[in-house]
């Protein structure tokens, strides 16, 4: 199971990472839905990593990551 919830983590780490990268190199631009799908998957994912055992500071910080990139997803969609 612990491997599972490792495996789980790495995908959402990675997934924030590939945005982050992207976006640096000039590859993928914010305004994106790739770029912000990929932060609220990924800081999704973390989010739910860090409820067991429970980590406030890293709930915090996937929260608020997990709710910046939806409400930019839901932006990018409505323009």
């Amino acid at each position: 199971m612990d491997l599972t919830r490792q495996l789980i983590s790495f995908v959402g780490a990675l997934l924030i990472l590939i945005a982050y990268v992207g976006h640096q190199m000039g590859w993928i631009h914010s305004r994106r839905v790739s770029y912000n799908l990929m932060n609220a998957v990924g800081s999704a994912i973390l989010l739910w990593i860090a409820l067991h055992p429970f980590q406030i500071g890293f709930i915090v910080l996937e929260g608020v990551w997990t709710v910046i990139s939806i409400w930019a997803l839901l932006r990018s969609r409505a323009a």
